[in-house]
């Protein structure tokens, strides 16, 4: 009973310790997107679809959390399965190029560069996506809001770049 107790405070602890690295991605990023935010972003023409700014602090909460569950539901396959090795490289390439999406657009204030970088992006989720479902159908699912939003970010990127050129 003992350690079955402990198996499972163990199973909590990697659960919580998968969203903190995927939240991470997203306390790197504000600190170049949060001064840009209240400077530079509001001096550029925005597309008439784009959200209010409230908005993306909310959604990419719920993606990290999103994200962070189908890391762990991967990671609990076991780090010595070939296919597991593969999903996680994927994974942590798309998550360091989340990151750099803010750096570069918001930092650099680089509409063009964050458009070329966010297309790294998305096809390395998207690899991610399919890598992971072949290690855990559940995992690759909960990955499908946040392709969607990135799909959207992109499109939205563009039109920012397309409007401020």
């Amino acid at each position: 009973m003992k350690k079955q107790r402990k198996a499972k405070a163990r199973k909590v602890i990697e659960l919580l310790l998968a969203i903190v690295v995927c939240n991470l991605a997203g306390v790197i990023g504000s600190f170049f997107t949060s001064p840009a935010v209240r400077t530079w972003y509001t001096t550029i023409q925005r597309p008439s679809f784009s959200p209010p700014d409230w908005v993306f602090a909310p959604v990419w909460t719920t993606l990290f959390i999103l994200m962070g569950i189908s890391l762990f539901l991967v990671w609990n396959k076991g780090l010595k399965t070939k296919g597991v090795k593969i999903a996680l490289v994927f994974f942590f390439i798309q998550l360091v190029l989340n990151a750099l999406w803010s750096i570069i657009f918001f930092g650099l204030k680089s509409p063009l560069g964050g458009f070329i970088e966010l297309c790294f992006l998305w096809a390395m989720i998207l690899a991610a996506i399919i890598t992971f479902y072949r290690v855990s159908r559940p995992a690759a699912y909960l990955l499908i809001p946040y392709i969607l939003w990135v799909s959207f970010a992109g499109v939205l990127n563009f039109m920012i770049f397309y409007l401020n050129m």
